[in-house]
C-alpha cells in the first residue's frame, strides 16, 4: 500500500460544501484504506495499491461528484512527492522568513515557461515565487488574502489546474502521512 494526500480544489469555499464525513466516505467506497481528513479545506489522506496520478484523481473526482454532488478538481500526491515538495522550497531556508507567509501552489501539470513569465505580473513588489516541477513557492509577505497570485489567477495563465496550501497545512499533511503504515 502506498500512503498518499488528495488535494480538493474549491471545498466549502465558494458556497460549494461538503462534510468531510462524506468525502471519507466516498474514499472508502472507492477501497482504499486508513482514509483521514485534515481541517475542512479538502485534505485527504489514504492509502491504495493503485498507482497515484492523472488517472487517481479522475477516479476521486468522479466519485466525489457522485456522493457531494459536485467534482472538485484534484491532486493527488504521494508521500515521496510531497516530502519533495517541502525539501524544495527555497523560502523555507531563508533566514527571517516568516513561516505564515509561506504558500505552495500545487499544479496538475507542468507550467510553461511563457506563463511564468506573464506571472511576474501579477505579484507585487514584496512577493516572490518560485516554480520547480508542479509546485509554485509562493512568499506573500503582505499575506496570501492580497495578493494577486491566487489559483484563478495561475490556472488562466499558465492554463493547468491549482490548488494552494499554506505551509502549515502542506507540512502538517507531511508529517501525517509519513507517521501513517
Amino acid at each position: 500500500m502506498t500512503s498518499y494526500v488528495a488535494l480538493l480544489r474549491g471545498v466549502n469555499v465558494g458556497g460549494k460544501v461538503a462534510k468531510m464525513e462524506t468525502v471519507r466516505g466516498s474514499f472508502e467506497a472507492l477501497g482504499f484504506g486508513q482514509v483521514s481528513t485534515y481541517v475542512q479545506s479538502g485534505n485527504v489522506l489514504f492509502h491504495t495499491k493503485a498507482a497515484g496520478g492523472a488517472a487517481l484523481a479522475k477516479k476521486i473526482a468522479a466519485r466525489l461528484e457522485k456522493d457531494i454532488g459536485f467534482a472538485p478538481a484534484v491532486l493527488v500526491l504521494s508521500a515521496t512527492e510531497l516530502a519533495r515538495v517541502i525539501a524544495d522550497n527555497p523560502f523555507a531556508k531563508e533566514k527571517g522568513i516568516d513561516p505564515t507567509k509561506l504558500h505552495v501552489t500545487f499544479l496538475d501539470g507542468p507550467a510553461p515557461g511563457a506563463g511564468l513569465e506573464k506571472m511576474k505580473g501579477f505579484a507585487s513588489s514584496h512577493e516572490r515565487f518560485v516554480c520547480r516541477g508542479t509546485a509554485i513557492y509562493l512568499h506573500c509577505p503582505d499575506g496570501y488574502g492580497r495578493s494577486k497570485l491566487s489559483n484563478n489567477v495561475f490556472e488562466r495563465v499558465l492554463e493547468v489546474g491549482a490548488t494552494t496550501r499554506n505551509w502549515k497545512t502542506v507540512t502538517t499533511l507531511a508529517a501525517l502521512v509519513e507517521k501513517s503504515p
